[in-house]
């Protein structure tokens, strides 16, 4: 094996090169071991003692063994700097039906307390610190060390800033179908901020309306990190390191690409996410949401294909078009025409009706009143949604930049000790 070693992690020189879909989990952890930078390497390249203490190379191969009486599910959270949040969430896990044998944490160079905290949790066994990653390859890294593949039926994903609805994970297991690849449950927000209190009105139409219909016509786009399950060896089979700014998403349309199977989507299953505080907070977010969707369209060429997936993600994309041209073009032509600027303050009244509608039905459904108090700002937010959208189409898929990335996330200044707790 032909390896140099780089940021505390030997690469194979075969896996610098460009990167291809059907990338084998499987493969990828074979080829790449986490190594202490103090310890000595082996003419090779391999290491001559694990790192976290175990035998060398003989036990690696029977740790990675397969096992026939599998454990049902592993949660496995990746963190980076998240003293601020990291206790709640662990808590949380474990007062939804989690075992603390069966949570994991790798924790991505924090600078913060953030590995004590999970170890004065969990145990020195269950958290594993790793050389600055991002979050797809301390992913990797993490299942990997916990042999997480070989272990567990199910693997499930989690940030480090949320939380779990009561008995989250009894729902869970009890509703994990070995006929689906992989599963999501229901995303809600944190209360905390306007911005929060938008999010609550974006997440319950999304998934009301636009996830029930994914689910039933398997068209699924992403499994969002909040709330994401994978058969282990699916897991295996798709590569959370894709230098994306948006791993979830890439994962989610390798299942499709791939045919690895269907998505499920488990309602009662809720989690809870802290979403920004502030503007700034909330357009760098959206900001690298929707570069990394446009890396991704163009990763993996969506559009091209005359499938359910393809077709329904051309539809998202291009309503955003479509509203757009209504403003920009459609009314002003009316208008001008009619040479009256009555059909824009009546258009202007009825989409604010609309949406004043919709903002009330779902804080209804979500049982949060406390967002009609923030329907002007619901109302302004999703124009700068529009706009950031705009902005990323520009720059990925015309321009041409940000093609790919490093994964690399950082939450420095952007978290805060929520009051409430799930």
């Amino acid at each position: 094996m032909r390896t140099i070693a780089r940021t505390n992690y030997l690469v194979d020189m075969d896996m610098l090169g460009r990167y291809t879909q059907r990338t084998n989990y499987a493969d990828l952890v074979e080829r790449t071991i986490y190594v202490d930078p103090e310890e000595d390497l082996s003419e090779d390249g391999d290491k001559t003692e694990a790192s976290n203490g175990k035998d060398s190379k003989s036990s690696r191969t029977k740790q990675n063994a397969p096992r026939k009486n599998k454990s049902a599910l592993a949660l496995l959270i990746a963190a980076h700097d998240e003293e601020l949040v990291i206790e709640q969430t662990i808590r949380s896990a474990l007062n939804s039906g989690m075992d603390a044998k069966h949570v994991y944490v790798v924790d991505d160079n924090s600078t913060d307390e953030t590995s004590a905290i999970a170890i004065g949790i969990l145990g020195e066994k269950n958290v594993i610190k790793v050389g600055r990653s991002g979050k797809g390859l301390a992913i990797t890294k993490g299942a990997h060390a916990f042999d997480l593949v070989n272990r567990y039926k199910w693997i499930h994903i989690a940030d480090a800033d949320g939380g779990f609805v009561e008995d989250y994970f009894k729902i869970m297991r009890s509703s994990l179908n070995p006929k689906f690849a992989a599963a999501t449950g229901y995303v809600r927000s944190l209360p905390g901020s306007s911005i929060g209190q938008y999010r609550v009105y974006e997440y319950t139409l999304g998934q009301e309306l636009h996830r029930r219909f994914q689910a039933l016509t398997h068209t699924v786009t992403v499994i969002p990190g909040p709330t994401s399950v994978f058969r282990s060896d699916v897991f295996a089979k798709v590569n959370f390191a894709n230098k994306s700014l948006t791993e979830d998403f890439d994962v989610t349309i390798q299942i499709h690409r791939q045919k690895l199977g269907k998505i499920q989507f488990i309602p009662r299953a809720v989690a809870y996410t802290q979403d920004p505080r502030n503007l700034g907070d909330f357009t760098k977010q959206i900001t690298r949401w929707n570069r990394g969707m446009m890396q991704v369209v163009k990763r993996h060429g969506i559009g091209r294909s005359a499938n359910r997936i393809d077709m329904y993600l051309s539809y998202q994309i291009l309503q955003n078009f479509f509203l757009l041209g209504n403003y920009l073009f459609v009314l002003p032509f009316i208008a001008y025409k009619t040479q009256s600027a009555n059909v824009l303050a009546i258009a202007f009244l009825m989409d604010v009706a609309l949406m004043l509608s919709l903002t009330i039905l779902m804080g209804l459904k979500a049982g949060r009143k406390d967002i009609l108090s923030a329907f002007p700002q619901i109302y302004f937010y999703r124009f700068v949604t529009l706009y950031v959208f705009l902005k990323a189409f520009t720059e990925v898929i015309l321009l041409n930049r940000f093609r790919s990335s490093e994964g690399i996330w950082g939450t420095a200044g952007r978290r805060f000790k929520n009051p409430t707790t799930v």
